[in-house]
């Protein structure tokens, strides 16, 4: 994993491709996958796809959450049944969502972006960097710190 990251870097290509074609779970996951040299595959993008807008435009869960849900999930996930290790990614991703709310008060889109009903709108793009440029801090951050533990470790 790298660890050596420029969080201002790391934020201009957030905003990069978030504003060229991915939405907001989409381009937290390639961001976070390109900076951190992670071996994601295209296929959890493709997973993230209907995130965006709330769950496919439903207004629930904030899209930029769960890309970076998606990411702790895929270093500190687990892939068999009563695996213990998944507490470890429900305390990071628990942290990553405590830290969101508190900086944007809520993590469900519809609340986020509530006075932007037209989607589509610029200024709702705007607000939404900001969540997008949050998310791949703070998971690569949260990655970052647990990755040096568990070298010490």
């Amino acid at each position: 994993m790298n660890t050596n990251i420029d969080m201002e870097k790391l934020q201009e290509d957030a905003v990069r491709v978030f504003t060229t074609g991915f939405a907001c779970s989409e381009s937290v996951i390639v961001t976070v996958r390109e900076a951190l040299g992670l071996d994601i595959p295209d296929s959890a993008i493709a997973m993230s796809s209907g995130f965006p807008w709330g769950l496919g435009g439903g207004g629930c869960l904030c899209g930029a959450v769960a890309g970076g849900t998606m990411c702790i999930g895929f270093v500190y996930g687990r892939t068999v049944a009563g695996d213990p290790k998944n507490a470890r990614c429900f305390e990071l991703t628990n942290e990553f969502h405590d830290k969101f709310k508190e900086k944007f008060g809520a993590t469900c889109c519809g609340e986020l972006i509530k006075e932007f009903p037209d989607r589509d709108a610029p200024e709702r793009k705007c607000r939404c960097i900001d969540f997008v440029k949050f998310a791949v801090t703070t998971v690569a951050e949260i990655l970052i710190r647990e990755h040096a533990k568990d070298e010490t470790d």
